[in-house]
């Protein structure tokens, strides 16, 4: 399960919006789950897409040195990646399963597709995609 603060979720929904009409990425940073303990992501990073594409993302390396300093100046760390589809189904493509950069990641998308974005986290172990819950904390 990945726990999600609501300020986080806002950003990420905005961030995909504004990204439109190419892919929007991003960075969340918090806390990696712990035994029992639930992975928490505090915060969100907004990224520049540098692919600039409707079809795949890439996040900007100075967007992520940023985010990584940040993430470790406030005791976090970054534990997944956000990115938008504009088209289709919030379900990691085979390119998204591809380029998944660490299987300790959550791999949330955002889709665009329908009138209210769909939002899903994964889990990507190789060729392996496994959904998990998303739980947003903190909202009134």
């Amino acid at each position: 399960m990945l726990h999600l603060a609501a300020d986080a979720h806002e950003l990420l929904l905005a961030h995909s919006y504004v990204g439109l009409p190419a892919e929007a990425c991003g960075l969340l940073a918090g806390l990696p789950a712990d035994g029992d303990r639930p992975a928490v992501a505090e915060v969100f990073y907004p990224c520049e897409n540098l692919a600039a594409s409707t079809k795949y993302y890439t996040v900007a390396p100075r967007d992520h040195l940023r985010a990584d300093r940040d993430a470790e100046d406030r005791g976090f760390e970054i534990i997944g990646v956000v990115h938008s589809h504009t088209h289709t189904d919030p379900y990691p493509s085979p390119t998204d399963v591809a380029e998944a950069p660490d299987p300790g990641w959550h791999y949330v998308i955002v889709s665009l597709r329908e009138a209210e974005p769909m939002v899903r986290s994964y889990r990507i172990f190789g060729a392996d995609i496994v959904e998990e819950p998303i739980r947003i904390t903190g909202a009134p």
